[in-house]
C-alpha cells in the first residue's frame, strides 16, 4: 500500500504538516508532533480507524483515496507455482528448519 495523504493534502492547500496536525486538532483528533511527522513523510505501519476516519473528514476524500494498492509489490512476493514433468502445477517446497531451538522450554 502506498499512503497519499500528503498529495491529498495539498489538493486542499495544505502544505505543512503543522497546518494539518492544527486541522486534524480542531476537528478532535489530538496527534503528537511525531505521529503527525510519520504521517506527513510516509508510510504509516498502522493507523487506528477512528483516526483514519477524521482524516478522511479534514480532507474529505475517501480512504481509498488515501491508501492506494501496489499490486506490483503483491506479485514479487507471491511464490512462484511450478509445473512438474507431467503438467502438473506444484507449490514450491517447504524444507523443514533443522538447528537448535531459538529458546528452550523451562524444566
Amino acid at each position: 500500500m502506498h499512503w497519499n495523504m500528503r498529495l491529498k493534502a495539498a489538493e486542499r492547500g495544505i502544505w505543512k504538516s503543522a497546518e494539518m496536525r492544527r486541522r486534524l486538532a480542531d476537528a478532535g483528533l489530538e496527534l503528537s508532533a511525531g505521529k503527525m511527522s510519520a504521517l506527513w513523510a510516509g508510510t504509516p505501519t498502522t493507523i487506528r480507524l477512528d483516526d483514519l476516519d477524521v482524516i478522511c473528514a479534514v480532507l474529505e476524500c475517501e480512504p481509498t483515496e488515501l491508501l492506494i494498492r501496489e499490486p506490483e509489490k503483491l506479485a514479487a512476493h507471491k511464490p512462484k507455482i511450478e509445473q512438474t514433468s507431467t503438467g502438473e502445477r506444484s507449490s514450491p517446497r517447504v524444507a523443514p528448519r533443522f538447528g537448535k531451538p531459538k529458546s528452550e522450554p523451562p524444566l
